[in-house]
């Protein structure tokens, strides 16, 4: 029982808040404040410093004319397609891939490049050259078009132009 009494008082001195020096408490000195004001911390500057940012109208322009030239792309593919089906089908079948493969570089060249992605301009130039492939497969099978379908094949080319501009490049690389 002596042993159990004296592990007891082990562990409430382990535990014990008090100090055990019980002397008085120094004092602080008089001819010094208590407290001091503690200056703000100022803000350095890490790192070189950021460049301005790019504009947007080239990065703009280039989403406007690539949505443009895909809406014209898809028109003259559907219209290729239903007026040649019952003569040469393996041409309307191409045109159809060709549609589709031009369509899904222009998306996704355009989503890229609203989030500055690298290869973006890349997919909207690719989207492009197949447009214009497509544009360039009406003059060989020598379709009977309006006037109006002639000017078209300026949208990919456009496109081509202002996807290749340093300031889209710019743009798409300050994210």
């Amino acid at each position: 029982m002596a042993d159990e009494s004296s592990d007891s008082t082990e562990e409430t001195r382990i535990l014990r808040r008090a100090p055990l020096n019980t002397g008085a408490a120094p004092s602080a000195p008089t001819s010094e404040p208590v407290t001091q004001i503690v200056p703000r911390a100022q803000p350095v500057a890490v790192g070189p410093p950021r460049a301005a940012r790019a504009d947007p109208k080239s990065a703009i322009a280039t989403a406007v004319t690539s949505i443009l030239s895909g809406w014209a792309t898809t028109v003259i593919a559907t219209d290729l397609i239903t007026g040649w089906w019952a003569t040469d089908p393996l041409f309307c079948v191409a045109m159809g891939f060709l549609a589709a493969v031009s369509a899904a570089a222009s998306i996704s060249g355009l989503i890229a490049l609203l989030l500055r992605r690298r290869t973006a301009r890349l997919l909207v130039v690719v989207g492009a050259v197949i447009a214009l492939l497509i544009f360039a497969s009406l003059f060989v099978a020598g379709a009977n078009l309006p006037a109006l379908v002639y000017a078209m094949p300026l949208l990919p080319a456009a496109s081509i132009v202002l996807a290749a501009l340093p300031a889209t490049a710019r743009w798409s690389r300050s994210a």
